[in-house]
């Protein structure tokens, strides 16, 4: 029997933006500028053999400085999902910007993964520049740093089995190394874009986000996982729409703000 795995998308995080300061120079669609709800996910991937954290979320110190809304902080939300992060041993990091890689001295024991062409970018001088620097924290950055000097971080090339049916594909475009994940379920696949794309509308409407590292890498990045998307029984997963929390089924009914069960069997696009 093939390996399946639980998909869970955690939001502990929003804030409320405009489109403009969302989309890479979104003058050119000529028209009237819109408010926009931006959600802050982590994800959890598991079965009965393992857990795996995917991202790590911000801190409410880093999300106060930052104007950002903490709904739930991230070790609160895994106590409610009846994971100790002490006993977590895979942490997959899908770039290393500031809402995706706080928390990390959570998982003391966990093995990191982060694209090898992501980490040298972070650790290189142009890290510091300002048009990449403001997306990431130096703290966050530190502590994987030193996790890789404990022997705890595995540097991936383009493509990387983790587990049997979880596939890491290196799409880049919004960083350097940006990971996606190609995931099992016993309802089909689900691909997990992170941050490679933030809303369904920029797949939807071909419009690149504002942060971008490698405009050509983006729209090559949008084309694979779209071309993905359309197989069948396959849904994508944005990593900041908070149409996610309508699309899918809420893991605690009594609060459907708090986190979905992602599965092409149960999603319910919007008309």
């Amino acid at each position: 029997m093939e390996d399946t795995y639980e998909v869970i998308a955690v939001r502990y995080g929003t804030r409320q933006t405009v489109a403009s300061q969302v989309y890479l120079n979104y003058h050119l669609y000529h028209e009237p500028d819109r408010p926009l709800g931006m959600d802050y996910f982590f994800w959890v991937v598991r079965d009965d053999k393992r857990t795996i954290i995917v991202d790590t979320g911000f801190t409410p110190e880093v999300g106060e400085r930052r104007g950002r809304t903490i709904t739930c902080p991230v070790p609160e939300a895994l106590t409610r999902l009846d994971i100790d992060p002490r006993r977590v041993e895979q942490v997959v990091i899908t770039h290393a910007h500031y809402d995706h890689t706080g928390n990390v001295d959570l998982f003391p024991l966990a093995q990191i993964l982060i694209s090898a062409r992501e980490l040298d970018f972070w650790t290189s001088p142009y890290a510091g520049r300002l048009q990449f620097g403001h997306s990431a924290e130096p703290p966050d950055i530190a502590a994987i740093t030193k996790a890789d000097r404990d022997g705890r971080v595995t540097r991936l090339s383009a493509r990387h089995d983790l587990a049997p049916g979880i596939e890491l594909r290196e799409i880049g475009g919004h960083t350097p190394g940006q990971l996606a994940a190609v995931i099992r379920t016993d309802g089909g696949t689900v691909v997990l874009a992170s941050d490679a794309v933030h809303y369904y509308e920029e797949l939807e409407r071909d419009r690149p986000f504002f942060v971008v590292a490698d405009l050509r890498a983006m729209y090559q990045g949008f084309d694979e996982l779209g071309a993905l998307a359309a197989r069948p029984d396959t849904v994508l997963l944005p990593g900041h729409d908070p149409l996610v929390l309508d699309r899918f089924e809420p893991w605690d009914p009594a609060d459907p703000g708090f986190a979905v069960r992602v599965s092409p069997r149960t999603e319910r696009k919007s008309s």
